[in-house]
């Protein structure tokens, strides 16, 4: 089983492991067996050739209102030992030790930020994946605790790339532009999510198909764009209420013009997502025909009811990771607004489980700035209606 011990110290079953007999088959009768033992933090899992049979995550915190019944805390150290259970006599044999300290597990090395971008798209201005995750990376040079690498133009050419991640962001297409959507990478993806990685989508890449993605996207990040349900108007929004989370810290009353975003399809009764970003978006933004993104009958009623849409949120996972969605950035242009860049840079850091510094992380962007690392485009094409 897949083990949840909550702060109160009761256990949760939330999965599997795998297939009881099958782990038993692949134990070695009277020959040598590899075995591993990971703990990350509060993290614990065991592995047999290979084969997991242990998944602990121990969130115990000690009750100190309720001294009569104290509840376990989660231990921080502790030894190495071997274990024999008692029975018939018999012979047991270990060799071959080796240790292993994973970067994250020391407090003195950085949190690794996976950025991903998604290849060129739409036209010069609009959609700049690369540039933006350059522009953001950037601004977290000097916010202690963290680095970060961005892979260009789809996915990491190596395949172990994101193995020590501890927060992966993607901006990039959705459907079939999403780069998650492509071979094995969900699988591989869940794999790392079940270790507690962050994962993060900006823009577009909030949008998976309900076939492929929208299920798994729910459950790392809280929410997706669903396709004849969420809807893509551009309108200004002005976000003047902010909850008390660390991904609000020093973000200031804001509004600003972007594709936003909305109507999203998030977990069941909102169960562990925040929203972050909040508007009534306005009677145009239902002013194109019903379509696949530009509207339909239910989200028309959401808006004429003037009822408040959430365009960013963050999300807690029971395996103890972290997500976050945010719909806006179509317009290259935006991050140079000092807040709609800090609330992203925010989430970053905290998804990555990293300090999220007292008045948010502080960075200073030019115009010089959002003009490096352009995609080459041609020139901009006029439009009258919007478009992804």
């Amino acid at each position: 089983d897949r083990v949840l011990i909550h702060p109160d110290g009761k256990k949760e079953i939330v999965g599997k492991t795998g297939d009881s007999d099958e782990i038993e088959a692949a134990i070695k009768k009277g020959d040598w067996n590899d075995y591993v033992v990971i703990a990350k933090g509060n993290h614990l899992m065991h592995f047999i050739n290979g084969r997991q049979t242990v998944d602990v995550i121990d969130q115990q915190q000690p009750n100190e209102k309720d001294s009569k019944n104290p509840v376990p805390v989660a231990a921080k150290s502790g030894v190495i030992a071997l274990q024999i259970h008692r029975g018939q006599p018999m012979l047991v044999q270990f060799k071959d030790f080796k240790i292993k300290q994973f970067s994250s597990a020391n407090s003195g090395s950085p949190k690794k930020i996976a950025f991903i971008a998604g290849k060129p798209s739409h036209g010069p201005g609009d959609h700049e994946y690369r540039a933006g995750l350059l522009l953001l990376q950037k601004c977290l040079e000097n916010v202690p605790g963290v680095t970060s690498v961005v892979y260009s133009n789809n996915w990491p050419t190596d395949s172990h790339a994101l193995d020590d991640a501890a927060a992966i962001v993607m901006f990039s297409d959705g459907k079939e532009g999403q780069p998650a959507l492509h071979d094995d990478r969900l699988q591989y993806l869940g794999e790392l999510m079940k270790k507690g990685v962050g994962f993060g989508c900006i823009h577009y890449a909030v949008e998976p198909t309900r076939e492929k993605g929208e299920k798994e996207f729910i459950d790392w990040m809280g929410g997706a764009f669903e396709v004849f349900y969420s809807v893509n108007p551009f309108w200004t929004a002005n976000f003047t209420h902010f909850p008390n989370h660390p991904v609000t810290r020093g973000v200031q009353p804001f509004s600003i013009n972007d594709e936003w975003y909305f109507n999203m399809r998030f977990r069941p009764n909102m169960e562990g997502v925040t929203p972050i970003l909040t508007d009534v978006p306005p009677p145009d933004t239902m002013s194109r025909p019903d379509g696949d993104h530009s509207g339909n009958a239910e989200v028309r009623k959401m808006v004429e009811q003037k009822l408040p849409q959430h365009v960013m949120w963050v999300a807690e996972r029971p395996d103890g990771g972290r997500g976050f969605g945010f719909t806006g950035a179509h317009r290259h242009s935006n991050w140079g607004d000092d807040n709609f860049r800090k609330v992203v840079l925010n989430a970053i850091v905290w998804i990555a489980k990293a300090d999220v510094p007292e008045n948010g992380v502080q960075s200073s962007v030019t115009a010089d700035d959002l003009k490096q690392n352009l995609d080459p485009k041609g020139p901009k094409k006029k439009s009258k209606t919007a478009s992804r």
